[in-house]
């Protein structure tokens, strides 16, 4: 298992890649498809006066948790990278008006007075809260935003530190669950206004230098295991690397890393967790992969990107991406799940409120950041899809680098680099891991070898207005081998996208057991197209033998269309095969046995 063949890299305050601003790039393709919808189709249509501001107005305490400063978060980022009114318009409204519903105190919450601060979910809603009122603050420079995120952290860190002892949630779950997200906002408190009050609220209170949490398989007792609210503590802890370099820091990320690659804890679609929780069976059923844990699961690997330059976290990174986090909305936008199972039906979550949706949002508002970073003096790109970035170079050379590409539907990807003069720097390709010979060409030359995958391979030379540089990335059929509860299975890749089986789309499977069907390997064909998850979406052919059929003797009797995994009505991605050791099937080149 590669992940961490390579020790990940000492403590240090300078990452290797630093990401663009949210209005320095623009996305096309896929992934800007996806944040489209999500802004027009979600964002804007719900009702957030209902649902959002007043539980908070009137101190419901009926609700335990809305997810009103995750909600916040996403606004401000979508405001900032679409730069649409609409969106704007709808955060200064939501903004504005939850800090109006703010006390002497400085609390905002839902709780009446006798039950603040100690019942569960007050502490992890009020965290958020500071964070996209200081994310508001950061990215439009709204002060209101900030003076009501102060005042809030100021009545968080009074209270606790009146009553040290006190748990909040009591001793219903874990403290560090009952509480996710409040370092984090601290932390980015702290480097918004300078204050260490805020910093030292993380050291010495929360001991954050120190959480150490080991990885504890199942949903039992006070829910130590919750995968989620671990990513968002590897992520603050991350984070306080950046502003105070401590080995130590990046153990328990070490851990969840080692875990995800090296001990079957990531399955095939890039989500992990049942019930919220570690698992390691691979088993796919109906609470797999929580939204919430995808979403940060996702943010914890730009964190070690950023830190390492390793790409072989963008691997995985984009493999969760496309899968998982896509599969988690409907193909119009509207609705999103709780959990994205790959083995039987999927369901939608029933409301907008709570973490899943919310998180939903703010993770599609970070992809932007996470598709081209800067590089020591040149450029990494990340993710392939059409875009344009806009930066500046050192020596005030400005840069528009753009991409044309159709990925994920095929591996050809064309990048124009655009600088104001020329300039010699590094540009930087991720070559997945699911590629074993890359090309690529600049300006028409080839650039020599064939290139594995694995790594970001650099283009070191001095580059001109109208250079273009041409990345193919052959994107053959993978049949990969299942583990654990998936054995003598195989699940059918290409590229980074794993393709499913949706029975509505199938004859002859009406009431069948789709783990009893059997697939012959040799008769796969495709791609071809398929609208079931977009207008210029993918699909593939295998024929299969049903229930009780006598293969390998007995021909045939269905042929099976496999879809994209986010299509909506998909039940299965690992499918029985004759002979599980047949040399055609491959490994999961994300992990190692």
């Amino acid at each position: 298992m590669f992940f961490l063949a390579v020790p990940l890299a000492p403590a240090r305050s300078a990452d290797r890649l630093v990401p663009l601003d949210l209005d320095q790039i623009e996305l096309g393709g896929l992934i800007g498809r996806r944040i489209q919808i999500t802004v027009d189709n979600n964002l804007l249509v719900l009702d957030v006066d209902k649902d959002f501001l007043l539980p908070f107005q009137k101190h419901d305490a009926r609700t335990s948790y809305i997810g009103l400063g995750k909600l916040i978060d996403s606004l401000a980022r979508f405001s900032t990278y679409t730069a649409d009114q609409r969106v704007s318009a709808r955060k200064k409204h939501v903004v504005d008006a939850i800090i109006k519903t703010q006390e002497p105190d400085g609390y905002i919450g839902l709780f009446p007075p006798d039950k603040r601060m100690w019942q569960l979910w007050d502490v992890h809603e009020m965290s958020y809260l500071v964070y996209g009122l200081t994310s508001d603050y950061q990215l439009s420079g709204n002060k209101p935003s900030l003076d009501a995120a102060r005042r809030l952290a100021d009545y968080i860190i009074a209270r606790w530190s009146a009553e040290p002892e006190k748990k909040p949630g009591g001793d219903t779950l874990t403290v560090h669950m009952a509480v996710t997200g409040l370092e984090r906002a601290m932390l980015a408190l702290n480097r918004q206004t300078g204050d260490r009050r805020y910093l030292d609220f993380c050291l010495k209170h929360r001991m954050l230098p120190d959480w150490n949490l080991p990885i504890v398989l199942g949903r039992w007792g006070r829910i130590e295991g919750h995968a989620y609210a671990y990513f968002a503590h590897c992520l603050a802890q991350l984070e306080l690397n950046r502003m105070e370099p401590d080995e130590k820091l990046l153990g328990p990320t070490r851990r969840a890393m080692s875990f995800l690659t090296r001990q079957d804890g990531l399955v095939i679609t890039g989500a992990c967790g049942d019930h919220e929780c570690w698992h390691d069976t691979q088993q796919g059923t109906i609470n797999l992969g929580e939204t919430c844990a995808t979403a940060y699961l996702i943010r914890v690997l730009d964190a070690l990107l950023r830190l390492e330059g390793d790409s072989r976290h963008g691997d995985v990174m984009e493999r969760a991406i496309y899968n998982t986090l896509f599969a988690a909305q409907s193909p119009d936008g509207r609705r999103i799940r709780y959990y994205t199972p790959f083995d039987g039906p999927r369901a939608y979550f029933k409301g907008d409120t709570y973490c899943c949706p919310n998180n939903f949002r703010r993770i599609i508002a970070d992809l932007p950041a996470m598709v081209v970073y800067r590089s020591g003096g040149g450029v990494a790109v990340n993710l392939y899809t059409p875009s344009t970035a806009k930066l500046q170079l050192n020596d005030g050379v400005s840069l528009t680098l753009r991409q044309e590409t159709d990925y994920p539907n095929s591996g050809r990807v064309v990048i124009h680099v655009g600088p104001s003069k020329p300039v010699e720097f590094p540009l930087s390709l991720r070559i997945p891991s699911w590629c074993p010979k890359a090309t690529i060409a600049v300006n028409g030359e080839r650039i020599g070898k064939p290139i594995p995958g694995g790594s970001f391979f650099p283009i070191n030379r001095q580059w001109t207005p109208g250079s273009r540089v041409q990345l193919d990335m052959p994107m053959a059929w993978r049949l990969v081998k299942g583990r654990k509860a998936q054995a003598g299975r195989v699940a059918v890749m290409r590229g980074p996208l794993v393709f499913c089986l949706n029975p509505a789309k199938n004859d002859k499977l009406a009431g069948v057991d789709l783990r009893l069907l059997t697939v012959d390997p040799e008769s796969l064909e495709g791609p071809i197209p398929s609208d079931a998850v977009r207008p210029d979406g993918l699909a593939c052919r295998i024929r299969a033998w049903g229930p009780g059929r006598w293969y390998p003797m007995a021909k045939t009797d269905l042929e099976l269309v496999l879809t994209e995994f986010a299509d909506p009505d998909g039940q299965a991605a690992y499918f029985h095969v004759p002979n599980p050791n047949a040399e055609l099937f491959v490994e999961d080149e994300l992990v190692r046995p």
